[in-house]
């Protein structure tokens, strides 16, 4: 689409060759598509080249260092940043593209459609959004070990643009993604004064599942969507229930140092 801003897309990847070729063929209009890799062993590498893609290669430094990383490499000013396992549907393609034409804002919003074990969330349900979409003169990562976002200064729109994200599989694999963020996550809560917690870990998870299951919709996918909800709360138990121990380890550390029952 002539006269709009040029365009790059950045991509963080390791081992993702199931995934990669739908995401890129969905952006494979754009001016430039950065692919930085931590070092991938099957077809990664090898998909992105068959795009054209400027690949880059370093160790993995973390969710959000890594994305950083990947959008400090980009040439364009405008960064439309994807996980591997995401792609642009059609139409949103051409809507990102109408929005580029005279970009108002620093940075837009987009919204993520999720695919639950065997089928596609209902549309009617909430679909996350987030800022994929950004000037990256005044953008930049938030830092968080998990769940990272990008902070935009300045103002902040909303395009009708849904991202496909394929995330994980099935049930395992969400399941051991729940136990690995609520480890990786042990960092951000260790930050916070987080108080209550024995009351977090009986209450809160019912509270996340309820919050996901009904408010947000969830309900209208059927099993899928209680099956997602239910580990959603389980996760919502896991961070707490680590930091519980976490806690319990230090104090039992310190009462051995000083002679006194934890």
């Amino acid at each position: 689409m002539s006269g709009r801003e040029p365009l790059s897309v950045v991509v963080t990847t390791f081992n993702n060759a199931d995934t990669l070729d739908a995401c890129l063929r969905s952006v494979s209009w754009a001016d430039e598509i950065v692919v930085l890799d931590s070092g991938s062993t099957d077809a990664t590498v090898a998909i992105a080249a068959h795009y054209g893609a400027c690949i880059h290669t370093q160790p993995f430094a973390g969710y959000s260092a890594q994305k950083q990383a990947a959008i400090d490499l980009a040439s364009h000013r405008w960064v439309l940043l994807l996980d591997s396992d995401e792609s642009l549907t059609a139409d949103g393609s051409t809507l990102l593209q109408q929005a580029l034409l005279a970009p108002v804002h620093a940075g837009y919003q987009l919204w993520r459609r999720e695919w639950q074990f065997w089928r596609w969330q209902s549309m009617r349900s909430r679909l996350n959004h987030y800022v994929r979409l950004f000037d990256r003169r005044h953008a930049r990562m938030s830092g968080h070990e998990v769940h990272e976002s990008v902070q935009v200064d300045g103002s902040v729109g909303t395009l009708a643009v849904v991202i496909d994200h394929y995330g994980e599989p099935d049930i395992a694999g969400r399941a051991s993604k729940a136990n690995r963020y609520s480890s990786m996550q042990l960092a951000d809560l260790g930050r916070r004064k987080v108080t209550w917690l024995r009351l977090r870990m009986v209450a809160y998870p019912t509270v996340a599942f309820l919050r996901y299951y009904l408010l947000r919709g969830h309900w209208r996918s059927g099993w899928a969507g209680f099956i997602a909800a239910r580990i959603h709360a389980f996760y919502a138990f896991l961070k707490y229930a680590k930091l519980y121990e976490l806690r319990r380890r230090k104090r039992t550390a310190a009462s051995r140092e000083t002679g006194i029952d934890p």
